[in-house]
């Protein structure tokens, strides 16, 4: 593998190849390789064994020189030193998601890193396996040393709690050269390259400077932020019920996990693949992304999707799509506009706990601006006021399904029938003829859901075309003259009369 390979005609996306810590990222990519196929290698060796707590604690370190050694092969870098931590802990976390040595290394070292233009403003370095699998990104040492730190809480959270939005770890290394460390980490991809992506936002809930810069807009694939998406998708994303619920479960789960570690100032990385939009793109794009056919049988999906962050494996969330898309695990939503939509997402940026230089952050930006609106916040009003705007402006539920037969439902409506049946055999058989007159033309449940969830408009509101409950109400309305038939039922058949008629 040449620096040419992993440089400028990779990324064909400038002329001068980045550098970070004034290291090429060509050399960066390439120690990458070269050490994790080293450390990955060397642990396929050792049994495999439960996780211990000093596990957490272990560094092991290997020196690759240029001209190779009985270990290590020849390379065209500089001399460096590998640092790999916690090899054991992050194993289990590895084959906690499925992750088989093979496919990691061959994930990482076969083919040349992808560089990705960085949408943060922390100046790191991100790159992208080829298959779409995994995100390296370069990390400050306090990033590092806190993730460290974080390892003992965060594998007792994935044994308790394996459906989450929280990043997965796969992997915390250190390139040591020149008297210069850049350390990475190895983590889940929530944005599959193959998927396009029309919509992309980082959000945090607050609203101070929280708007894409020119610059990011005028990128091919910008990333909005929460000013941004109040504007674009001011009326939300709408999900069926079980989804939402789940959804919502896991993010308010997720955000006391980070809350009891002190942790803040995350966000949600969302992205939005409009299906509508991508049918009319399908012909022009289906000459790419094009399977890798040296590697037969590999997944199909990413190795942890969203959908499964949510519900589990083996939740295809397929209410608004047919069997025939391939969904890369994304999840069924729609637009206020009534657009189907696949739904990438998950929490980043969650290296960052409320230290000294966060709280003076904080402290001046609250000077100039409303406190409460500010990014940098202590961690508990972080999360609640997080957890507000994902529910209250971002995520909805489609009303619609409300009135889908659910189990109680379907016992009030048998209810409502029997005592429709007693009412009427007590009145003339013309007020039968009658009733039966205004059933038929009533709307049955069945077509009143398919409406309500094929509205292209407002799929929060119900339809407005007459329901059963109003048909029953009509038919059943009887004169004063047979009055005495309510004393029998003096609540349930007047309250359920009442209640299903309209505004």
């Amino acid at each position: 593998m040449s620096a040419t390979e992993n440089g400028d005609v990779i990324s064909g996306k400038q002329n001068e190849e980045k550098t970070y810590k004034k290291t090429t990222s060509s050399a960066i990519k390439g120690a990458i390789q070269l050490g994790i196929g080293y450390t990955v290698g060397n642990l396929t060796s050792k049994p495999d064994r439960d996780v211990l707590m000093q596990d957490f604690y272990v560094v092991e370190s290997v020196f690759l020189p240029s001209e190779g050694s009985n270990l290590t092969p020849a390379h065209h870098y500089p001399d460096f030193r590998f640092k790999t931590y916690a090899p054991v802990a992050f194993r289990y976390f590895r084959e906690l998601f499925g992750i088989k040595p093979d496919d990691y290394l061959y994930s990482i070292c076969s083919e040349p890193l992808i560089e990705l233009s960085n949408p943060g403003a922390s100046g790191s370095l991100f790159f992208v396996t080829s298959g779409d699998e995994f995100i390296i990104k370069t990390v400050q040492h306090k990033e590092a040393e806190f993730l460290q730190k974080l390892l003992p809480g965060y594998y007792m959270n994935l044994n308790q709690n394996p459906r989450t939005l929280l990043p997965k770890f796969y992997g915390l290394y250190c390139v040591q050269s020149g008297g210069i460390n850049i350390r990475i980490v190895v983590m889940n991809n929530i944005l599959p390259r193959s998927m396009k992506m029309h919509f992309t936002y980082d959000l945090k809930g607050s609203t101070y400077k929280r708007r894409a810069s020119r610059k990011e807009r005028e990128k091919l694939n910008p990333t909005f932020k929460d000013l941004d998406f109040l504007q674009d998708m001011h009326e939300g994303l709408y999900f069926d019920t079980e989804t939402y619920n789940a959804l919502m479960k896991t993010l308010q789960r997720d955000c006391r996990v980070l809350e009891s570690f002190k942790i803040m100032d995350y966000s949600l990385l969302l992205g939005i693949h409009i299906l509508d939009h991508s049918l009319k793109e399908k012909e022009g794009e289906s000459t790419q992304n094009v399977p890798d056919a040296k590697r037969p049988g590999i997944q199909k999906v990413l190795y942890s999707t969203a959908m499964e962050s949510i519900q589990g494996p083996g939740k295809s969330g397929d209410s608004v799509i047919t069997q025939s898309t391939n969904t890369m695990g994304g999840i069924p939503a729609k637009s206020h506009k009534g657009e189907k939509l696949l739904l990438f997402m998950g929490i980043i940026d969650i290296l960052q706990s409320y230290r000294l230089m966060k709280k003076l952050e904080h402290s001046w930006k609250a000077l100039v601006y409303d406190g409460d609106t500010v990014s940098v916040h202590r961690p508990s009003f972080y999360a609640d006021r997080f957890l507000k705007f994902m529910d209250s402006r971002v995520f909805k539920k489609i009303q619609a399904l409300k009135s889908s037969p659910s189990k109680r439902r379907c016992n009030s409506i048998a209810a409502l029938k029997a005592t429709s049946q007693e009412i009427i055999s007590s009145v003339s058989q013309e007020w039968k003829d009658e009733k039966y007159d205004l059933l038929t033309e009533g709307q049955s449940y069945s077509s009143l859901d398919e409406e309500a969830l094929g509205s292209r408009h407002r799929p929060d509101l119900v339809p407005s075309t007459p329901s059963l409950f109003e048909a029953t109400s009509l038919a059943t309305t009887i004169s004063s003259s047979s009055l005495y038939v309510n004393e029998q039922y003096p609540h349930d058949g007047t309250t359920l009369y009442s209640t299903s008629k309209r505004k």
